[in-house]
């Protein structure tokens, strides 16, 4: 026993120096220290969806049956997105590969990420996924968080300077359309806002849904937002972020809601607004904020504390970028936050691997990179 315990720490010693290895292939450091993703980490990232988008089972549906006809395959209603366990995480995989692709295509993937996304994202897909919207039992079906998603899915393809971008965003636009209208009659009914920790956060959804709007033009959808947007938060203080984390958290309210309002405010209010909001962050040094802890990665509801870590990095790293003080502090939690999610990204189990890589692409290439 005494020669088996040194050899077993000596092959946990190596393990852990091929992991830090293998993570330094996968992300790097630019001139400011920021983590970007590289070629090779992108195309391990792109794996994920890519097992799993046109994969029927396992499957869990959010639609009401209100007669026989849904009875059968999920991919009878949900053509074009049937995979990746559930509609809004196949939604948000399809969203990644866009990603991937417009900003490495020269991926080693990139013939069988556009063959599968011209596979799934037909016309005639698309106005079968319509058709549960139409039904009286299903007009919320997916909202606020899927809603969102797919209008980020839209706006990545508006984007995108390529025949196939121009040919997908056409297909997905009656879409995205449905879901605008249907957001702005939804957001002039709400009478409170949404603040929890999971799917029906609605400073999230509205953060997605503005992006859109912005590149869409779609400026009746971003009124509606601003409107909201101003007459739920607009007045907040304090926000008790030490209550946070929730055990099934994967995004948090605080900073959802800080994230949300330095798009909707004008500059100098919101560096206002968001000390008020959040006053521990601009005290030196920043005393909140813990990284989450995952216990059971095999959890589907555990597991969603290593999506907070990655949720929490791109709150962090837009409010750093507009909040006017503290932005190194605040960056460097933001950074602190991404470091201890990424290693959990790719386990090995469905019950993360499924949606974690979606949000690892979101911190890594639009938040902290592109505003």
């Amino acid at each position: 026993m005494k020669k088996i315990i040194p050899l077993l720490l000596a092959n946990l010693s190596l393990l852990a120096i091929t992991n830090s290895y293998a993570q330094q292939a996968l992300y790097t450091h630019d001139e400011a220290g920021q983590l970007q993703l590289t070629t090779a980490g992108a195309s391990h990232l792109a794996g994920l969806p890519l097992r799993c988008m046109q994969k029927e089972f396992p499957y869990k549906t959010g639609i009401a049956f209100s007669d026989a006809s849904l009875v059968t395959h999920p991919k009878d209603y949900h053509p074009a997105f049937y995979g990746c366990y559930d509609w809004h995480s196949s939604v948000h995989g399809h969203w990644m590969l866009v990603r991937l692709l417009k900003s490495f295509p020269d991926l080693p993937e990139a013939a069988l990420i556009r063959t599968k996304l011209a596979q799934n994202l037909t016309a005639d897909n698309i106005k079968i996924e319509q058709r549960i919207y139409n039904d009286k039992e299903n007009k919320g079906f997916e909202r606020i968080y899927g809603w969102s998603w797919l209008l980020q899915l839209q706006r990545e393809l508006l984007t995108w300077q390529d025949p196939l971008g121009t040919a997908l965003s056409h297909n997905v636009q009656p879409l995205a359309r449905q879901f605008s209208r249907a957001y702005i009659a939804f957001l002039d009914k709400l009478v409170y806002p949404i603040r929890v920790g999971e799917h029906t956060n609605l400073a999230f959804g509205l953060s997605l849904a503005w992006d859109y709007a912005l590149t869409a033009k779609d400026t009746a959808l971003q009124t509606s937002i601003r409107q909201a947007a101003l007459r739920f938060y607009e007045k907040d203080k304090g926000c008790p972020i030490t209550w946070e984390p929730g055990g099934y958290d994967f995004l948090s309210p605080c900073l959802e809601e800080a994230d949300l309002m330095w798009r909707v405010m004008p500059a100098d209010q919101y560096k206002t607004w968001v000390k008020e909001f959040l006053p521990d962050l601009f005290s030196s040094p920043i005393t909140i904020l813990a990284t989450a802890q995952v216990k059971d990665r095999t959890d589907g509801k555990l597991v969603h504390l290593d999506g907070l870590n990655l949720s929490r990095a791109w709150c962090l790293y837009g409010i750093a970028r507009h909040a006017g003080q503290n932005q190194a502090a605040i960056q460097a939690l933001a950074q602190q936050h991404l470091e201890a999610a990424l290693p959990h990204v790719a386990t090995g189990d469905y019950a993360g691997e499924h949606w974690l890589g979606s949000f690892a692409v979101y911190t890594l290439t639009i938040e902290h990179n592109n505003r």
